[in-house]
């Protein structure tokens, strides 16, 4: 059989969400129809080069290991590594800057900047967020007036400033590839990850496929975080092209089981190239 070498993180720890539960269930689900070994990117290098495909999955933050997951990038680009995802996205796999570009572009995002003097492409505000460019799991994450974040004198670059939108919910739309295959919200905003199938239509689809197209993919899981304003548009909070959490244990079988189908679809399709 074709072999995978499955990168992950069983330890990772995330509030909410059960990491090492989602990806033993997938490898269970992938050893049917390859030989499947699983480790950490910090572990891997020896192992490249006799897989057939390496999935890069439940990782964490990369900023937890910024050089490791910086050689590993180079050997992909050096080796010829066959990756799914594959490393050509445009989004959070070359972190947050994109939020930028996309801002500059009236994409229909949360407005972001990383310099105070950008401050008028922002809607006057009570509260402001600032996060790092390089940051996952909220971490690094802060809410501050205006006064606030005048008094820290952010001009370095390396911190997005955002205004503190007041939403009605958070909702991720997941896609192989460039396929949907589901949609998951937190009805609560104040529990995030309590989340439910998503009554989606069909401009709420138009708005997360356009994102898709935005980015270069070539193939791989992408999830499209956004939220619902007061005033009813949808926004993109993040684009998630490296490693984004699924939720799968949580969506019903037949959803989930279509996903695995398309999943193995995928990865053989990747197999082949």
């Amino acid at each position: 059989m074709k072999k995978i070498l499955y990168l992950t993180d069983l330890a990772y720890q995330a509030k909410g969400r059960n990491y090492c539960e989602e990806d033993i269930y997938i490898t269970s689900r992938l050893k049917d129809n390859y030989d499947v070994a699983l480790c950490h990117p910090k572990c891997s290098e020896s192992f490249e080069k006799d897989a057939d495909l390496i999935v890069f999955r439940n990782t964490g933050g990369v900023s937890g290991f910024r050089e490791i997951y910086d050689s590993f990038m180079q050997r992909v680009k050096e080796n010829g590594l066959n990756t799914f995802n594959t490393f050509s996205g445009k989004a959070d796999m070359r972190g947050k800057e994109y939020l930028l570009e996309l801002t500059r572009q009236n994409y229909p995002v949360i407005p972001t900047i990383d310099t105070p003097d950008d401050f008028s492409i922002l809607p006057e505000i009570d509260r402001y967020v600032i996060k790092p460019k390089d940051g996952a799991d909220s971490i690094g994450l802060e809410f501050l007036t205006r006064a606030e974040l005048e008094s820290r004198q952010l001009t370095d670059g390396v911190m997005l400033i955002q205004p503190a939108v007041d939403l009605e919910y958070e909702v991720s739309f997941y896609f192989i590839n460039d396929q949907f295959e589901y949609a998951l919200y937190a009805p609560d905003k104040d529990k995030r990850w309590e989340l439910k199938a998503y009554p989606y239509t069909e401009d709420d689809l138009a708005f997360a496929k356009r994102f898709i197209e935005w980015n270069t993919i070539k193939r791989g899981i992408q999830r499209v975080d956004a939220c619902r304003t007061k005033d009813g548009r949808l926004l993109l909070v993040e684009l998630e092209d490296l490693n984004p959490y699924l939720s799968l244990l949580e969506v019903d079988e037949p959803i989930r089981e279509r996903f695995m189908q398309d999943f193995i679809s995928a990865i053989n399709e990747a197999m082949s190239v």
